[in-house]
């Protein structure tokens, strides 16, 4: 469920740090790609296969890198939230984004899927490999009490 809230500001950073300190934050290993294919060829599922989306063209796929492409692809790293139950995470891209653009000049990428089992919406984050460290770090200390 989406919720509307109508808070101040310095409201919704509170509440979002209690969200993040709530999350469970995963960080996936390896290097990570968008893999394009026709529309008339969808992608093969796999283990190494984390979202899949097309438009009206093409197929992309974000799967893990396991050897090198015949062409140049942009390295993602990438992490990943579970918001536990009936928490209200309203916002919550926007105001991480901001964060992480602000404190890395890092821009990202959200794909987001849902579990009803683990509480409902989930969000897988890109951002580029070689800063995964840092966002990672600004990820932690924003979940810090």
């Amino acid at each position: 469920m989406v919720d509307i809230s109508q808070e101040t500001e310095e409201q919704t950073d509170q509440r979002l740090r209690r969200v993040i300190a709530l999350a469970e934050l995963v960080v996936h290993d390896g290097v990570w790609c968008f893999q394009e294919s026709p529309i008339s060829n969808p992608p093969a599922l796999s283990e190494q296969t984390l979202a899949v989306v097309r438009d009206e063209d093409s197929w992309s796929a974000l799967a893990r890198l396991d050897q090198e492409p015949a062409e140049p692809l942009e390295r993602f790293g990438v992490f990943s939230f579970h918001f536990p139950p009936g928490i209200d995470n309203s916002g919550f891209v926007g105001w991480l984004a901001t964060h992480l653009k602000r404190r890395l000049g890092t821009g990202v990428f959200v794909v987001c899927g849902s579990n009803r089992a683990r509480g409902g919406i989930y969000d897988h984050w890109g951002c580029p490999h070689s800063l995964l460290p840092e966002v990672v770090a600004v990820v932690r200390q924003l979940s810090a009490p």
